[in-house]
């Protein structure tokens, strides 16, 4: 599923990717900006956490011709009076503004490097409603960003990848090249699909998909302990023998119509004695209880 999100994304999509202290994302980042790139999008990116040398590191030139690197990170707060970028300006408006100066006329990739500075500096609800504003299409024809979860709270965590069509969460691998990637793609009809994948990144920052994680299968019982007798140690003995199970299904419970004694009744033989009643008109018959004095 890596794969396939690495081959595009789909108009009004927003896809998060979710690290941590442990392992960075940001080769990830770049590989998605490659990738587009090669598709022959045009990518702008917010630059915050990382300078835009740092950020150039390993693209090849040919392909930052269609990448627009907006400097936030020299000067994100504004003190200097000339800043190239703000966090102040993430808002709909200043970034489409922002992104039809150029000169490209087809809406563009938004890359966010990363969300946890803006979140840093903004409300939740601001971040989400620009966001949410974003995906409704316009200049901007999807959004990537990059999150680190071990700054913020749970529910703000959670509330900025709600938003998100496509979550993707890396973690360390078993090797030192290797990493885990949770992947979470929600479709328009509401359908949630989850994957999980170990991968690496080359140099060049291609991804390489590895294999599907190995999980160990749960522990199975012993077949002693599958077949142990609960009733081995008891100071009774619940169990019957041969005879005596023989016995009782033989035995005829009392109350218990047999198919002799169904066939009796249902069937009487001659013979069979019969009380044959007629009422009277001058009967005496009570129609209250003759034991309603009983009753307590």
């Amino acid at each position: 599923m890596l794969s396939e999100l690495l081959q595009g994304i789909e108009t009004g999509g927003i896809l998060i990717i979710r690290d941590s202290c442990s392992y960075s994302g940001r080769d990830l980042l770049k590989s998605f900006i490659i990738a587009a790139l090669n598709r022959e999008e045009v990518v702008h990116v917010l630059c915050f956490d990382v300078s835009e040398e740092e950020l150039r590191d390993r693209l090849k030139p040919l392909d930052t011709q269609r990448l627009h690197i907006h400097n936030a990170y020299s000067d994100p707060l504004g003190w200097t009076g000339h800043p190239a970028f703000t966090v102040q300006q993430f808002s709909l408006e200043d970034l489409t503004g922002l992104i039809k100066q150029t000169s490209q006329p087809k809406a563009a990739l938004l890359v966010i490097d990363s969300l946890s500075w803006i979140l840093r500096h903004m409300t939740p609800p601001t971040v989400c409603r620009t966001l949410q504003q974003l995906r409704k299409g316009g200049a901007v024809r999807a959004v990537i960003g990059l999150l680190h979860t071990d700054m913020h709270q749970r529910g703000t965590v959670g509330s900025v990848c709600h938003l998100a069509t496509s979550l993707i969460s890396v973690a360390p691998g078993v090797k030192g090249n290797e990493a885990v990637a949770k992947i979470t793609k929600r479709s328009k009809s509401g359908k949630v699909l989850q994957d999980e994948e170990i991968f690496c990144i080359t140099e060049d920052l291609t991804v390489t998909i590895l294999s599907k994680p190995s999980h160990p299968e749960p522990k199975q019982n012993s077949t002693e302990e599958e077949q142990a007798d609960p009733t081995a140690n008891l100071t009774f003995n619940l169990r019957l023998s041969d005879s005596e199970l023989e016995a009782k299904q033989k035995l005829a419970l009392p109350f218990v119509f047999s198919t002799e004694k169904k066939t009796a009744l249902l069937h009487p033989g001659p013979g069979t004695g019969r009380i044959l009643y007629e009422p009277d008109a001058n009967d005496d018959y009570d129609q209250e209880d003759p034991d309603d004095d009983l009753d307590v």
